[in-house]
């Protein structure tokens, strides 16, 4: 804009008021000072704005044309104070989340939970995808905190981890019991045994926990081939799989507590634990976060210090 706000503004006054000394009054300045300040007004437009009489002022064609875009300018002005105004009174904001579907049903919604219910006027937007691609949109700032399990790949994102998640192997009694009839085992078989004569369902490759999977697995010189491999997209999936029957399935202990406390399902013992993960939400320091960022911020950083998880 060429001329500075405060003008306009004197302008829109006097136009309103039609007359000056009504203008000082509401803008508590001189009347001379608003004369100067339209002279100056019309001088930068090379036009007349104003008629001067005894009873006041009154817009010329040329100050009615001004008036009309510059008062449409102030009631997008005074729209925007009040949305402002809304959004600091209700606290309204957006956040979008990135999240894997593993991690979204087990550990995020018991966060998103209590937070909606403490800030319902923040959108939430969750993007599902794997810890890689969740990565690239924090890198690229197309979401503004993910929830994750540690990696190398984070970078220079900050990570700030929230628990510690361990997967187990898991199966149903029935189908240990039927490896066993089958004879390829001995009468004292253990986890490891299991595992390599059983089948064996995992996440798919492209999943972070089944890269951490595949390193255990090969750290315990254990080799699966593809005949005795079930792959599928989600942990669900997994456990329904072991349920019926279907083989042993690598999990994470804490999505099947229900199914260990009732029997329907069994930890197999290792003898070598799989060491445990660590699991949190990480989002780019070197941007700005938006309110309903710091918002959620705080609320994590209050829930640990009450060691809500």
């Amino acid at each position: 804009m060429e001329n500075h706000l405060n003008l306009y503004h004197i302008f829109y006054t006097v136009a309103r008021c039609q007359n000056i000394s009504g203008a000082a009054k509401e803008l508590y300045i001189s009347q001379p000072a608003i004369s100067k300040a339209i002279a100056k007004l019309e001088q930068n437009l090379d036009t007349t704005l104003f008629v001067r009489s005894s009873r006041g002022v009154r817009l010329t064609e040329e100050g009615e044309l001004l008036y009309r875009q510059v008062d449409n300018a102030f009631i997008s002005i005074r729209q925007g104070e009040e949305q402002l105004r809304k959004m600091n009174e209700l606290g309204i904001g957006r956040l979008s989340i990135g999240v894997s579907t593993i991690l979204c049903k087990y550990i995020l919604l018991p966060y998103l939970q209590n937070f909606i219910h403490e800030n319902p006027h923040i959108q939430i937007s969750i993007l599902c995808q794997s810890t890689f691609h969740i990565i690239e949109a924090l890198e690229q700032g197309t979401i503004d905190i993910g929830l994750i399990g540690e990696t190398s790949k984070i970078g220079k994102l900050h990570f700030q981890p929230v628990r510690e998640i361990e997967d187990i192997f898991v199966s149903t009694p029935s189908y240990l019991n039927n490896l066993k009839m089958r004879g390829t085992l001995p009468k004292r078989a253990g986890t490891l045994q299991y595992l390599s004569s059983g089948t064996l369902m995992l996440l798919d490759k492209g999943n972070v926990t089944r890269q951490y999977i595949d390193k255990y697995l090969s750290s315990q010189n254990i080799d699966i081939s593809s005949e005795q491999l079930i792959e599928a997209t989600t942990m669900d999936l997994l456990i329904e799989f072991a349920k019926i029957d279907l083989g042993i399935a690598c999990v994470i202990e804490d999505f099947v507590k229900n199914e260990l406390e009732d029997g329907s399902l069994i930890k197999l013992p290792l003898h070598s634990p799989i060491p445990k993960r660590s699991i949190g939400f990480s989002y780019a320091p070197n941007r700005t976060p938006n309110g309903a960022l710091l918002k959620f911020l705080k609320y994590i950083d209050r829930l640990e210090g009450h060691s809500a998880l």
